[in-house]
């Protein structure tokens, strides 16, 4: 009886995941791996994602001005084995939400205050699932590694991306390290030659081209500090320059409201560094914890 229980248990759970796992989102990653001929057909399916489940592998291979047999492969490329199926599946994704991914391009004029609250939520969502197919394991566990071993720790980003710099200085700060950011570019410059090849910069830029971020990071690897990137999928300068790439979805071309996204994503992995150095630091860290939880209790009396 408990058997049979836990195996329900077990087959609920893998409906569940399943159901989390966005298609659309799933191609759009697929994408940089791509043929041309491939590519065509999953940029006009995330842009007429509601048309697909009434057409034909013919209509499909028509509007795309590829072969049928093209729209087969498609399919196969992102883990399904026919265009039945995939269409099925598309069904069951836009069934789950409600509504597509590029229904969430443009905030509408219609839209009450809280339409945009359930935008901004399915948005962020699906930001958060994406993150899990464009993380690399090896470089993740590489990043816990030279930051385990870090003295000090550079955070910089530019624009929306300084938002993640800023939550994780306060976050490594707590974690006991010298810990620092900040949006003059000079004054980051100037800290640069203090670092140690034990140190760790991290440049935080969601295109990976933004020019102080870049004149940063080839300063710091002139003096032979460890760069860790946290930036998109694609191969942006900063993404070649960089010794460890933890990668974020490409949502920029998902959504119009692309900054909210893409905050989502860098604050996810900022989270991600801080419980596994956490973890890793053991015992001795969260007696620190509880002894400034305590004396804040103090200061609240």
């Amino acid at each position: 009886m408990w058997k049979e229980s836990a195996i329900i248990k077990e087959q609920q759970l893998q409906e569940g995941d399943d159901q989390m796992e966005s298609l659309l989102t799933k191609i759009n990653l697929a994408k940089e791996d791509m043929t041309a001929v491939e590519k065509k057909i999953a940029d006009y399916i995330l842009s007429h994602s509601t048309l697909i489940p009434n057409m034909t592998t013919k209509e499909l291979a028509q509007k795309t001005d590829v072969s049928e047999a093209s729209i087969v492969r498609f399919a196969r490329v992102v883990g399904i084995d026919s265009f039945k199926a995939f269409k099925l599946a598309l069904v069951k994704d836009l069934a789950v939400t409600e509504t597509t991914l590029t229904d969430f391009n443009v905030l509408q004029q219609k839209d009450t205050p809280y339409d945009s609250f359930q935008k901004v939520i399915h948005v962020n969502k699906a930001a958060i699932e994406a993150c899990a197919e464009a993380m690399d394991k090896r470089e993740l566990e590489h990043a816990v590694d030279l930051f385990a071993r870090a003295n000090r720790v550079i955070f910089y980003g530019v624009g929306g991306s300084s938002t993640a710099a800023i939550d994780a200085q306060y976050k490594f700060t707590k974690l006991g390290y010298a810990a620092t950011t900040s949006p003059d570019f000079h004054y980051m410059l100037s800290l640069i030659p203090h670092l140690g090849k034990s140190d760790v910069f991290v440049a935080i830029s969601t295109s990976g081209r933004t020019k102080d971020v870049l004149e940063l990071v080839r300063f710091a690897k002139k003096k032979r500090v460890p760069v860790i990137a946290i930036t998109n999928l694609d191969k942006s300068p900063l993404y070649r320059e960089a010794d460890v790439r933890l990668c974020t979805p490409n949502v920029e071309s998902d959504f119009r409201i692309a900054s909210i996204a893409s905050r989502m994503t860098q604050l996810t992995i900022v989270d991600t560094l801080y419980m596994g150095l956490l973890h890793r630091k053991g015992e001795g860290l969260i007696d620190r914890y509880a002894e400034a939880r305590d004396e804040m209790v103090k200061l609240r009396r």
